[in-house]
């Protein structure tokens, strides 16, 4: 890739397109200056002038065309899943060696000594630092800039590391990950990591681009990733650990709360194409959004006709968007009444089309975008985009013809991409988790409280919007004790904290299948299988559930079932 192709991929004078892998080049014919660049073989990315990013882009180009912003999934535990018993086993002994474990998040501080042996070398065998603009093009990277091993041990041993290896996790969430998964032990501080002996493998992602996140209707602060980024970080892992011909666990703690959440969307369906690799896990933390009250599940009967859905619009909310996803065959329609009374008649969009509508009494502005037919998941999307909401209580009738009753599903965006006090008023805890874990094949994991065995109390729950069984373990992740960016440590919550744990167990089960031949073929699928068969159940619980998928964790159950 030359210098002048990197620079659009930093640009903000150009915006970030999918397109199908063989790079068709007709997109490319009414813009001289654009260009492609293939990730893998089923997508591509088109850099075009960010001018053709206006607000009826999507039923010019397509919803799926448009990347999807990524957020952080997550702003005592050894013991409750088995590990030290698999470790003190002498037929065991299981500490995640000749294993990979790929983390595309934040960075790591590789200057933290739980990323150290004790000869003072590095446990990371590389870095792609994504945020770095090299001064010439890397093979190994289609951009961004790569750090090998051998650079990051001439880093730890000068006196200003950062000068030889300027990466940096500034925010601290991949170092976490990192230490949980695969973090050195800490006897002093009581600290050890699932997989001690694995090896790190860290992408840190380059942030959005500001025009992705206005067309979204996202704050500027808001810490948020492109779906592009991660993808590309994604196939990295793979190549890297294909080229070492080495096992590797994914951890993925970056999600989404966009798209259909039925696990057909552009990333979770190619995740789950590659999960039937052998040598490959992938692990999808299901997010923390299951009393945040941003998901709505309606049903129209023949005789009501419609549903009216509430939604409270907190002080200061300077825009949002929110999602329709209505199941085939039927068709919807919506109206519209603000705070302050206006009202909008039944909005029937055409195939694909975009509208706007302002009003009298109230200075909001929404764009309306219809999907008849969206390309990933088959059903119809209905995408509103809200700049200056007025706040107070809005109303939305939604209609419906088709097969009755019907379903249909609505949703907010995640986190920090949107005000707290921005709600459904009478909202669905169920379908909360996030996108990317509705991936049909990858593990999905929930996060519990070690001290009490309850369920962490703001975890996504199941299932997807297609009744798929998510998550499928609940894994610690409550209290959590983890590495700090100023080499100390913290303790955590959150799913992220969880999928770190059951990555980290993964790496275990590499070591046992792959590494040590019991098991050579093991994959993605066949992790699921003994990690649902080896888990915790409650005597008073049906199995699988909605919070707990198939239950909790345990290593030791797992291997207590497959040496027997």
């Amino acid at each position: 890739m030359n210098s002048v192709d990197i620079e659009k991929i930093y640009s903000n004078e150009y915006a970030d397109f999918f397109v199908n892998f063989c790079a068709d080049t007709s997109i490319l014919e009414q813009y001289e200056i654009g260009s492609i660049h293939v990730i893998n073989i089923l997508y591509a990315v088109a850099h075009l002038p960010v001018s053709i990013m206006t607000d009826n882009v999507i039923s010019r180009m397509g919803y799926a065309s448009i990347p999807s912003l990524f957020g952080l999934v997550s702003q005592i535990s050894l013991e409750a899943s088995g590990i030290p018993a698999i470790r003190n086993n002498p037929s065991l002994n299981l500490r995640g060696r000749g294993v990979l474990i790929g983390i595309v998040d934040t960075g790591i501080d590789y200057t933290n000594p739980v990323f150290q042996y004790n000869d003072k070398t590095t446990k990371v065998a590389r870095i792609w630092d994504q945020t770095i603009i090299p001064k010439n093009g890397q093979d190994n990277v289609p951009y961004g800039t790569e750090y090998s091993r051998e650079q990051i041990n001439e880093a730890l041993q000068a006196d200003d590391p950062y000068r030889i290896v300027p990466s940096r996790d500034e925010i601290g969430h991949g170092t976490m990950l990192a230490g949980i998964a695969a973090g050195n032990e800490d006897f002093q501080n009581g600290f050890s990591g699932v997989a001690p002996d694995s090896e790190l493998v860290i992408v840190k992602m380059k942030p959005a681009k500001p025009y992705l996140k206005e067309f979204f209707r996202i704050p500027e602060d808001a810490i948020a990733y492109q779906e592009t980024d991660l993808i590309y970080g994604i196939q990295y892992l793979n190549d890297y650990a294909a080229s070492r011909d080495q096992p590797i666990v994914l951890c993925i703690a970056v999600d989404t709360a966009q798209y259909a959440h039925d696990g057909r969307g552009t990333t979770s369906n190619w995740l789950s194409f590659i999960s039937s690799r052998p040598r490959l896990g992938i692990l999808i933390a299901v997010g923390n959004e299951g009393i945040a009250r941003r998901h709505y599940g309606g049903i129209i009967t023949e005789e009501s006709g419609h549903k009216t859905v509430e939604l409270n619009v907190g002080p200061d909310e300077s825009g949002f968007s929110m999602e329709l996803w209505g199941t085939i065959p039927n068709t919807f329609f919506i109206d519209i009444t603000t705070p302050s009374g206006e009202y909008i008649p039944t909005i029937t969009l055409r195939f694909d089309e975009t509208r706007k509508f302002s009003f009298i009494f109230d200075p909001t502005i929404i764009y309306v975008d219809s999907q008849l037919v969206e390309s990933q998941s088959g059903d119809q999307l209905i995408l509103l985009r809200f700049t200056s909401p007025s706040q107070g209580r809005w109303k939305f009738n939604v209609y419906s013809r088709g097969i009755f009753p019907i379903s249909f599903n609505m949703w907010l965006p995640m986190g920090d991409f949107i005000g707290p006090d921005t709600f459904f008023i009478n909202s669905d805890p169920n379908v909360t988790l996030l996108s990317l874990s509705c991936a049909i094949t990858p593990i999905s994991v929930t996060a519990y409280n070690t001290a009490d065995n309850s369920l962490y109390i703001n975890a996504g729950r199941g299932y997807t919007r297609i009744n798929v069984v998510k998550p499928e373990i609940a894994a610690p992740g409550v209290n959590i004790l983890s590495p700090s960016l100023n080499q100390g440590f913290v303790r955590v919550t959150g799913t992220s904290a969880a999928v770190a744990h059951a990555a980290g167990a993964a790496a275990l089960m590499f070591e046992w299948g792959i590494v040590k031949g019991n098991y050579p073929k093991m994959s993605t699928e066949d992790l699921k299988v003994f990690m649902i068969r080896g888990a915790k159940r409650k005597a008073d619980l049906v199995y699988p559930n909605y919070e707990w998928g198939y239950g909790i964790l345990d290593v030791f159950n797992i291997f207590g079932a497959l040496i027997v």
